[in-house]
């Protein structure tokens, strides 16, 4: 069984430091095939991310911050920008 993580932890996952951001980081590297982005680049409108890449970015969220993600939350307003991604992610560990 894994150790639930910290609350601090977590944040400290979350940088607004773009280049050592966990989230940022995958996001790039795994799904964008090593593309640099902006914090406030639109990944779903732009097609940078489909559907696909969605599920797996949420599979990620989900294992790597030990929260769940609800289907009802997977919207564009929360998965828009890497911005709203972070805001998404840091609500939940609140709120877990």
């Amino acid at each position: 069984m894994t150790e639930r993580l910290s609350q601090e932890s977590i944040m400290t996952q979350l940088r607004p430091d773009l280049k050592s951001d966990t989230l940022y980081r995958f996001i790039c590297e795994t799904l964008l095939t090593g593309q640099e982005i902006g914090d406030t680049d639109e990944l779903l409108i732009s097609g940078l991310l489909d559907s696909l890449d969605v599920m797996t970015l949420v599979s990620f969220i989900e294992e790597t911050y030990d929260i769940s993600v609800p289907f009802s939350d997977v919207v564009i307003e929360n998965f828009e920008t890497v911005t709203a991604i972070r805001r998404y992610v840091q609500g939940r560990v609140v709120d877990v």
